[in-house]
């Protein structure tokens, strides 16, 4: 079969929410010509895999790319989320992707879409459906979005092993395997394990009747202090300047995450139990409460193999309850942690360049690379935020983050497109802020005055942990 020759600026490979993110701003920024490959059959990478019940876990605010609005600009009147800015659903993502690419990348003629193609590296893409080959000039740059390698429920395989006979079902397919039960044993303590309790709940399953299996324990976001509205003020920005004294005025590591807890940056399931996980998750209150009525949380650490009879952990079992359904949600989200840099020559990596915000990240990546020529410039606006693992894991992250967010500072130019970013959130609630607002005015006062401290702190502590061999 002839190969099919193609030609472009910038070659996206990863028609994700971080390859969307990337291609609006080049599109918006530059006069490019861009050409997008991915293996699903429509945008929106993980997305069109999603489990039924999915949501976001902070505002639709944040995320999508930035020339449309994502969120409904609504306030959650009931359920778990109320009186917070709403959570758009696995659907609306999916279809808000579909939306930008047929009604805003395609008919820009800039833009082409190869979906239901694998790339094979060498400017090389080849059809899942014909087996077509195609090879691509690239004028300027290949932009790897699939570097993060989002791992989803539906298609991994499982850590553990299992016998035939027990009832099991990947979280994507609970809804149609759920009939017929008495008690649900939920493996996962991350995000899909959290939505899925929370729904069995909301689903008038009792308390009892779920078996959580948590083999670490997480701290959790609180959601109340992600809302990029003005009302929220006191709970987003005083959540920043909450945070930084806690670091600052922290003895120890342990004694700064008592400090966040009892400021309310960071949450637990369980008081008596020491989390030792930090994913990024992001719960609010009503569902943390929702969480701490499950009576049975079983910590035995990871699950070896699922037997009818039992769950065998490294050094123990623990009694399956009768009539149960074993939901796997043990997936990891991100499974590549390891940084590289994001400009190498004519290959651009989107990775996190601010932590919790993907999309954010691609969208000022791109942006730089729309905006500045010099490629050390470019690295040195785009270091990477490390993904999150254990719990210390949280100390590089904001590190990184608050040195990040000191030299776009720095650059007035980059401080403006940030401002007006959609994406973004906080910029126009900080800069908003009238100067005789006077506790307005002492909340940002805290905030820049904990801020040196709190990094000098966190520093120190850094030190202490590679010395010891564990970061």
């Amino acid at each position: 079969m002839k190969t099919e020759q193609l030609t472009c600026d910038y070659l996206i490979v990863g028609a994700g929410a971080v390859g969307m993110a990337f291609a609006d701003v080049l599109l918006h920024e530059t006069n490019a010509n861009i050409l997008i490959v991915d293996k699903n059959a429509k945008p929106g990478g993980h997305w069109n895999y999603a489990y039924p019940f999915v949501t976001l876990h902070q505002p639709s605010a944040f995320y999508g790319v930035c020339s449309k609005e994502l969120n409904r600009g609504v306030i959650d009147k009931c359920g778990m989320n109320e009186g917070l800015m709403g959570l758009a659903s696995g659907q609306e993502v999916s279809a808000y992707f579909d939306a930008v690419m047929n009604e805003t990348f395609l008919p820009s003629n800039r833009v082409q879409y190869y979906p239901l193609c694998e790339y094979k590296g060498n400017n090389q893409f080849v059809s899942m459906l014909n087996g077509k080959h195609y090879n691509v000039t690239v004028n300027k740059k290949i932009v790897d979005a699939t570097y993060l390698n989002t791992n989803i429920p539906l298609t991994h395989t499982p850590s553990f092993t299992r016998d035939d006979d027990v009832a099991f079902t990947p979280v994507n397919t609970v809804v149609e395997n759920i009939k017929g039960f008495d008690n649900y044993v939920v493996v996962g303590g991350g995000k899909t394990g959290i939505d899925t309790c929370l729904w069995l709940l909301e689903n008038h399953v009792a308390p009892h009747n779920i078996h959580w299996v948590v083999s670490r324990d997480a701290w959790l976001l609180n959601r109340k202090n992600t809302q990029p509205l003005d009302d929220f003020f006191f709970d987003s920005i005083g959540a920043q300047a909450n945070q930084m004294e806690a670091i600052a005025a922290s003895t120890s590591i342990e004694d700064m995450f008592d400090k966040l807890e009892e400021r309310g940056v960071l949450l637990r399931i369980d008081k008596k139990v020491r989390p030792s996980m930090f994913h990024g998750a992001t719960v609010s209150e009503l569902e943390l409460k929702a969480l701490q009525t499950l009576p049975s949380i079983v910590r035995q650490g990871r699950v070896k193999h699922i037997s009818r009879e039992e769950l065998c952990f490294e050094s123990t079992t623990w009694k399956m309850p009768d009539n149960a359904l074993v939901i796997d949600c043990s997936a990891s989200a991100l499974t590549n942690l390891e940084i590289k840099a994001v400009f190498d020559g004519d290959t651009i990596t989107p990775q996190t360049v601010r932590a919790y915000q993907p999309v954010f990240s691609a969208a000022l990546i791109a942006h730089v690379e729309a905006a500045y020529s010099d490629e050390r410039q470019k690295q040195m606006l785009t270091q990477v935020v490390p993904l999150p693992n254990r719990d210390v894991d949280w100390l590089p992250m904001t590190a990184a983050m608050l040195r990040n967010m000191q030299i776009w500072g720095e650059d007035p130019a980059l401080k403006a497109w940030i401002y007006h970013c959609r994406l973004d959130g906080f910029s126009k609630i900080v800069h908003g802020v009238a100067k005789d607002d006077m506790q307005k005015m002492q909340v940002l006062g805290r905030l820049k005055e904990a801020a040196a401290p709190a990094m000098q702190k966190l520093m120190t502590y850094i030190q202490g942990l590679k010395a010891s061999g564990q970061l």
